[in-house]
């Protein structure tokens, strides 16, 4: 199948909001009491979108659907997934629904039913699919199944372009997306993927920036994603330049997408390339496999000055600086790489970057491979955001999971909850003390009596902000395939202020 003609995307969702006429407490002339703290409430909708998923016809691809256990949600309430329209990757709109995965009981779902219908919150559900053919899915789940609604996309590719092990969250719908560490090198293969989950056309540019800054490309200007549908960028399609490290940057002119870089390699595997962590002066990476043999670090700052930064890893025994890499000078506008080698030496290890100075806004992302020779197998870990009240991880089993935890800033204590099985198994926690400056890779808790996967919550406890990643893991004839998921907070629980009706405001 011709790979500029397939119909790809990305993922993405948001929260329903209410409107109504009312009006914050305030104090009283006489001087009455603040209002009083917003309100910690579950999301009543969450809308997700996941890619599809290989270009591969030997691809085989699996999902796994859910729901944490939360508070206060409502007591009914319904999740679903279901095929997306695809548009032509040429631009001419013609448009197909794909084959829809087989849901989890029910075998071959049409493309019209949903893909996979979740259980209950606290049970994982799955369904899976093969082939080159599977199509982009839109989901969307209200009352409880809504808050922290998440969906793991876990793809294995025995040969070819980015053969190995390939994983994504199914995320949400956004206007604004960096990805560094793209590229359009002789032996990769990179589409940015595009959905559109509204009712309404997106137009979308895609700007690139290379090493020595920003690269034209008029064939990124004015992209249009129409409703409901999926659309792929061959990245090499946009310049003619071969570039082997890329910033990518997608802006959205109207509307909303959801993006994710697929990155596939001919020698060296492939994965998902999520969207980094926004613009910020200091970043964390975290989750580097102990075993990694070479890592390298790309980094871009999109602002007008150049950015120095400290480079850091933090290890099990605390934060130190890799030889011949103390520091990195960003220049403004073109991107930047760092060689880190096997920085890890065998330990556990997160990314840490902080401003030796002036705090100057960098995104950044890291190159991971495992193996050696002709068995060589690639992830990425872009910057993210620290877990915050809760993160959720699906698609987790008995072997083969890895677990990171990274405190850079202080000691932080984290409590880690593994699910029932998607097919039996009694929920278990345990609770863990990460120190100020470490990464730990924890012992991940399993369910008793696991039957089928599980997933897993992290929360923290108390103490500084904690970042995490997933690592799955599945060698394959000798090859060391894995994929890896930063676990930013899952945007199950909304700040709602307490209101009061004031119909005043409709005769201003």
């Amino acid at each position: 199948m011709n790979r500029t003609t397939l119909s790809l995307i990305a993922a993405g969702g948001a929260l329903a909001a209410v409107t109504a006429f009312a009006a914050f407490d305030g104090p009283s002339a006489s001087g009455a009491a603040a209002p009083e703290a917003a309100a910690n409430l579950p999301v009543q909708r969450t809308s997700l979108l996941c890619p599809a998923p290989s270009i591969s016809d030997i691809a085989d691809t699996s999902y796994t659907s859910f729901t944490p256990v939360t508070q206060g949600t409502a007591s009914d309430g319904k999740a679903q997934l279901q095929a997306a329209g695809e548009d032509s990757a040429d631009g001419t709109g013609n448009s197909r629904t794909g084959k829809a995965p087989k849901g989890s009981k029910g075998g071959k779902k049409t493309a019209d039913q949903p893909v996979l219908t979740p259980k209950a919150p606290g049970t994982p559900v799955t369904g899976d699919t093969s082939g080159a053919d599977g199509p982009a899915l839109i989901g969307t789940a209200d009352g409880k199944f809504a808050p922290g609604w998440t969906v793991q996309e876990t793809t294995e590719v025995a040969a070819g372009t980015g053969r190995g092990l390939q994983g994504v969250n199914c995320t949400a719908a956004d206007t604004d997306f960096w990805f560094p560490g793209a590229s359009t090198a002789g032996s990769r293969t990179d589409y940015v993927h595009l959905t559109n989950p509204d009712d309404s056309a997106a137009v979308v540019d895609i700007e690139l920036y290379g090493k020595d800054g920003a690269i034209k490309s008029p064939l990124g200007e004015n992209l249009t994603v129409p409703p409901h549908a999926s659309k792929p960028i061959l990245l090499s399609t946009l310049t003619d330049a071969q570039q082997a490290d890329l910033t990518v940057h997608v802006s959205v002119r109207s509307g909303r997408v959801g993006a994710t870089v697929q990155a596939l390699d001919d020698k060296v595997g492939g994965d998902w390339l999520a969207a980094a962590a926004d613009p910020a002066g200091s970043l964390v990476l975290p989750g580097i496999p102990k075993d990694a043999t070479d890592v390298r670090l790309i980094a871009f700052t999109p602002g007008g000055d150049d950015a120095d930064l400290k480079v850091r890893l933090a290890s099990p025994d605390g934060l130190i600086t890799p030889a011949g890499n103390e520091t990195l000078h960003v220049k403004s506008g073109m991107t930047t790489t760092a060689d880190l080698g096997d920085v890890t030496r065998g330990e556990a290890g997160s990314l840490v970057l902080t401003p030796t100075d002036q705090s100057v806004p960098v995104v950044a992302a890291l190159r991971v491979i495992r193996g050696k020779g002709d068995k060589q197998e690639t992830a990425f870990i872009p910057a993210t955001a620290p877990v915050g009240t809760r993160a959720t991880s699906a698609d987790n089993s008995a072997k083969g999971t890895t677990l990171s935890l990274a405190a850079p800033t202080a000691t932080a204590t984290v409590k880690v909850t593994a699910s029932a099985g998607s097919d039996g198994g009694t929920p278990t926690t345990k609770t863990y003390t990460i120190k100020s400056g470490t990464t730990e890779n924890v012992p991940v808790p399993v369910p008793s009596g696991l039957n089928g996967t599980y997933a897993l919550t992290v929360e923290t406890v108390s103490g500084g902000p904690v970042y995490a990643s997933r690592t799955l893991s599945a060698t394959e004839s000798g090859i060391p395939g894995f994929t890896i998921q930063t676990l930013p907070n899952d945007r199950g629980m909304v700040a709602v202020p307490k209101t009061t009706e004031d119909l005043s405001i409709l005769q201003k």
